[in-house]
């Protein structure tokens, strides 16, 4: 646990031959919400070609880089010498998690392996991850989600948008996290919920569907009820559906139906 008054110390790992340069302003960003990158290494052959990219990265955000050379193909000599760094810095005592960057199943183990020990593991990938890997992380990133508009080109923003689910897509997840929170009335906190969805989906972020906010997304759906009231927390509840709405006015007709027949019975007689 951090020191009382201090940030979370992290160590950000990237693996080049997965990772774009294109992300590195939005995964700084993105790190900072929860701590500080106190190590920012990344792991490549930087001799090859494809990698010129990143050169130009590397000194600007601080980066420092770990030249892997691949002396036999298909071996890659990145991943491992990602992992040995890893638990060296785990066993070093000195960090509160990882962030480890790559659209690689490959470091499945690794973030299991680093959250057994205590330590958080948030993981930044491409929506194309594995599950596995996704999974086995507190939180996972998408890429797409940190294309920051000064960096994106036109043809990119085509690209990300097509990449972008519609907000029908997040109502069963939802769903599962209001499902969670037992109330008399039905209605949920929406901080509340964002947590449970943070544990029952580690993935889930409103900017895949096209929104910052998760309160703009839950109203976008269409599925629920919002309320806030001044000076209070917004409150949410699933919308019953169309059936039992029905369901309900029959039903208090049929009632008041009843009550009429009674009451006729009763004066006449």
């Amino acid at each position: 646990m951090p020191d009382e008054g201090r940030l979370p110390r992290f160590a950000v790992l990237i693996d080049a031959d997965n990772t774009s340069p294109r992300i590195a302003a939005g995964l700084f960003e993105e790190v900072a919400k929860f701590g500080e990158a106190s190590v920012r290494r990344i792991y490549g052959d930087f001799s090859s070609a494809r990698m010129s990219s990143w050169k130009s990265i590397l000194q600007k955000y601080a980066i420092d880089p770990y030249q892997q050379f691949a002396y036999t193909a298909g071996k890659n000599a990145s991943d491992i010498a990602l992992v040995i760094d890893a638990m060296d810095l785990l066993h070093s005592g000195r960090f509160d998690g990882f962030c480890l960057v790559s659209s690689d199943s490959d470091f499945t183990r690794l973030a299991s392996r680093l959250r057994e020990q205590g330590a958080d593991v948030y993981g930044f990938g491409q929506r194309k991850t594995p599950e596995s890997f996704r999974h086995a992380c507190r939180r996972f990133i998408y890429t797409e989600n940190l294309m920051s508009e000064a960096t994106t080109a036109a043809s990119d923003e085509k690209d990300l948008d097509k990449s972008l689910q519609p907000p029908s897509a997040a109502v069963p997840v939802l769903n599962r996290a209001v499902a969670q929170i037992e109330t008399e009335d039905g209605w949920v906190n929406l901080a509340a919920m964002g947590k449970i969805l943070a544990n029952i989906a580690s993935d889930f972020d409103p900017r895949s569907f096209g929104f910052r906010k998760l309160s703009d997304l839950v109203k976008k759906t269409g599925a629920f009820e919002v309320e806030q009231e001044p000076g209070r927390a917004i409150r949410i509840r699933p919308k019953p559906k169309r059936g039992a709405e029905g369901g309900r006015a029959k039903s208090k007709t049929a009632q008041k139906r009843r009550g009429a027949v009674v009451a006729r019975s009763a004066g006449s007689g």
